[in-house]
């Protein structure tokens, strides 16, 4: 018999800092199975299956993440009871936000057309624990406006391969990032904040693993004088060989936004 598919896209929210990442691995919790065993019990019987926009790593949290929903033979017919059903047994560190119907030549993977991250960070003094989930801090002073000038170096297409965990001579290392830039933290605010907070912007099409963390680390190291520009613009050269060897912590990075064709 044939078994009639339906097609939705997903969109929600999670804090990242009590999950071991996105993809389901054994023994440890982690976002893709919370949501699979949420659907397996509001679903019933019904077979479905899921498939993530994308991995984020233990810690990393998304304002806006997507998921790809398949289901077999019984369509959802009214999306405001499915979207309320789903969030009344989700976990509270996650969040659907809307569901919408998609054709069988929708592609969760190919189809996503700019992703926007942002990494959340304070300098030069000790914050209030309850930042710890989604804002890192740096203990040292960091020139922060050098950082500035840092960030947008990274604009453009370049060879990222020493901005790639685990690097091989085999990948696909020139990628194109549209928009870099750090600003000072008005997005994200909380009564026991520092002062002053900060936020790396990246927009792109497409990140390696660790990519920004690993970028992110640079720009650390240029904030405490250890590099230098002329250091970031040689490491995107062609002939880069240079291996980083600081990789920024994983509770500042946030997947904001995430956009299709």
């Amino acid at each position: 018999m044939f078994d009639k598919r339906y097609y939705y896209l997903i969109k929600l929210q999670y804090l990242g800092y009590r999950f071991h990442g996105w993809q389901k691995q054994p023994d440890v919790k982690t976002v893709h199975l919370m949501i699979d065993r949420t659907l397996k019990f509001i679903l019933k019987d019904v077979r479905f299956k899921t498939l993530g926009a994308g991995r984020t790593d233990a810690m990393v949290s998304a304002n806006e993440a997507a998921l790809e929903l398949f289901i077999y033979n019984e369509p959802i017919t009214d999306f405001k009871a499915f979207l309320e059903l789903f969030n009344h047994n989700l976990p509270q560190d996650i969040r659907a936000l809307s569901i919408v119907e998609v054709d069988e030549e929708f592609n969760i993977i190919q189809d996503s057309k700019l992703k926007e991250y942002h990494y959340v960070f304070s300098q030069g003094q000790k914050n209030h624990p309850f930042c710890a989930p989604i804002l890192t801090t740096i203990l040292e002073p960091l020139d922060v406006d050098l950082m500035k000038q840092g960030a947008k170096l990274f604009e453009g297409t370049h060879n990222f391969k020493t901005y790639c965990y685990r690097a091989t001579d085999k990948g696909e290392y020139q990628r194109t990032i549209d928009y870099c830039e750090i600003v000072n933290n008005t997005i994200y605010t909380a009564n026991f904040f520092p002062r002053e907070s900060y936020v790396l912007i990246i927009r792109g099409k497409g990140f390696m693993r660790n990519q920004i963390r690993l970028m992110m680390g640079c720009l650390i190291k240029l904030g405490r004088g250890e590099v230098t520009l002329d250091y970031i613009k040689e490491t995107l050269s062609d002939n880069s060989k240079e291996l980083m060897d600081y990789i920024a912590p994983a509770s500042g990075l946030i997947l904001h936004r995430l956009d299709f064709e």
